[in-house]
């Protein structure tokens, strides 16, 4: 074997390795189970809950992106926990959502789609956050699932998950404006928290980003538990959040 060869063998392989990322990410059920660990650690059964598939599909495609360094895990018990290997897969998906939106010229419909009608939908950059919370003169709401408020949360959010809405916003400050945010700009819990909530008169807006871009740029995030469970505990975090 010549030298010539060997050294595009050899280039063959490392362009094959970079390679290896790409195709980990080259799947839309790969590039969610992603979306939804950048919330925090999940098992392979809320995973495959969350993107609606069964136990064993989950678990090949969680397979694929441990083999590419993607995600690590854990055992505790009968369960595996999976999570990001590292911030730097989370900047790396973020750079492929947003060349994506930059690039493919169908993916505003696509998101459409999904998403619904934005027009009326009025939101917030966390530059204007950030200057708001420390006046009282909002509420800031989590809408993704309790597990995800509790891996980590906007300080003074409170958590109001996705299928209890109805029941909790009876008991939001009503002379304040609401702010939702969830998992990022694709994710339709906060669009459906505000709609939900300028129907009943109330003036709400949605937070741009999600909690992965707010933790990337820096943003303080709090990673303790505070259960969402009673209607006390929603008006005990309201309160927090005027004190502010």
């Amino acid at each position: 074997m010549s030298t010539t060869t060997t050294r595009r063998e050899a280039k063959d392989a490392l362009f094959a390795g970079f390679g290896r990322i790409a195709a980990g990410l080259g799947s839309g059920r790969r590039a969610e189970i992603v979306e939804v660990l950048a919330q925090g650690e999940r098992s392979v059964e809320q995973l495959a809950d969350e993107i609606d598939q069964s136990v064993a599909n989950t678990s090949h495609h969680l397979q694929t992106l441990a083999r590419a360094g993607l995600v690590t895990s854990r055992r505790a018990g009968a369960f595996v926990h999976y999570r990001l290997a590292s911030d730097r897969v989370l900047e790396v998906w973020l750079a492929i959502r947003q060349l994506a939106a930059e690039q493919l010229d169908d993916l505003d419909a696509l998101a459409a789609a999904y998403l619904g009608d934005r027009d009326r939908i009025e939101d917030i950059d966390r530059e204007e956050l950030l200057t708001r919370l420390g006046t009282g003169d909002l509420v800031l709401i989590d809408v993704r699932p309790e597990g995800e408020y509790a891996a980590g949360h906007l300080p003074g959010a409170i958590s109001v998950p996705p299928d209890r809405l109805d029941e909790l916003v009876d008991e939001l400050p009503s002379d304040r404006e609401i702010v939702a945010y969830c998992r990022g700009p694709y994710c339709v819990y906060a669009d459906d928290a505000v709609r939900a909530l300028t129907a009943q008169g109330r003036r709400a807006r949605r937070l741009r980003d999600g909690v992965p871009e707010w933790r990337q740029l820096g943003g303080p995030v709090d990673a303790a538990p505070s259960p969402a469970g009673t209607g006390g505990a929603a008006h005990q975090h309201a309160e927090g959040s005027a004190e502010r």
